[in-house]
């Protein structure tokens, strides 16, 4: 006689175990919502800092929070012309995307040899790395300074370039290593195979699969690039070459603040970050956790 072994149903186990649905809804719904609510408290200073590039400096003292009783479009072209934004912005741009070009193809081609290569000393090697992480960025800019002045890069694009591409790559070799590490050999040994040599495995088969780790780079370069306010104010003099940050000064000065022209100006210099970021938000989310899993 043949005895058949039987499996529950769905409808036996929720019979068995009535209250484990709606206690797993319930805690579903919870989430969503606490999520709902973080992502709302998250996205409020960027809903303020839009309404208040529209508002009087009477009506932005009087109605902080509130929506502007006179739209003042004019904010945003004055504070376009009087900042000289659309050059600093041109000045932003050529530093950023040089700075992430850089960055990427460093940081990249220097995590594929740690990440997929063994050699004497590659533990000291990824050590120096990671130690970047730990360096004060601003506690460099005398030495940086005096150092540019002998080189001659002061007043120059050069002068901001050089500097914000070695600060990243140490964070940028971390997360292209931890990405990297994820990709099966396998891969590798096929494609060897097939008659492709390193500089083929990489260009044809790694550097397609990178693309979610080198948008997460890309976006958490720009960001760092573009609002940085240090190093382009002690590098740079030159009005012809002020960057972004620089020109949002103009409006405060030791008297006073034009509340109404910054907060225009802000909302100028944040739009191709939100840009940037919702053309890769997509690539970012896999870059983030792809190196967290292995195989």
């Amino acid at each position: 006689m043949k005895l058949q072994q039987t499996t529950p149903t769905k409808a036996a186990a929720d019979s068995a175990y009535p209250n484990r649905n709606p206690i797993k809804k319930g805690m579903s719904g919870l989430l969503k919502l606490l999520l709902l609510a973080y992502s709302l408290i998250t996205l409020y200073p960027l809903y303020w800092l839009f309404i208040s590039a529209f508002k009087t400096n009477q009506d932005f003292f009087n109605n902080p929070y509130g929506l502007p009783e006179v739209w003042m479009k004019e904010n945003i072209i004055r504070a376009w012309d009087l900042g000289n934004m659309g050059r600093a912005m041109i000045n932003s741009t050529i530093v950023t995307v040089t700075a992430v070009v850089f960055t990427i193809v460093l940081s990249i081609l220097a995590a594929y040899v740690l990440a997929r290569f063994q050699f004497r000393f590659k533990k000291v090697v990824i050590s120096l790395f990671l130690a970047g992480m730990l360096i004060p960025i601003h506690s460099t800019l005398v030495p940086l300074f005096l150092m540019m002045k002998e080189m001659g890069l002061l007043n120059t694009y050069g002068a901001l370039i050089l500097p914000y591409t070695a600060f990243e790559l140490s964070i940028a070799i971390f997360l292209g290593m931890a990405y990297m590490s994820s990709i099966p050999r396998e891969i590798e040994e096929a494609a060897m195979i097939d008659g492709n040599g390193w500089w083929g495995i990489f260009g044809r088969i790694i550097l397609p699969l990178c693309s979610p780790i080198i948008a997460t780079i890309s976006i958490l370069a720009f960001l760092r690039f573009w609002n940085d306010f240090s190093f382009a104010l002690v590098f740079i003099n030159s009005q012809e070459l002020k960057t972004l940050p620089l020109s949002l000064s103009l409006f405060s000065d030791g008297f006073g603040t034009d509340y109404s022209l910054t907060m225009g100006a802000m909302a100028i210099a944040v739009i191709p970050t939100i840009v940037i970021y919702l053309i890769l938000q997509e690539q970012i989310m896999k870059g983030m956790v792809a190196g967290s899993i292995k195989g």
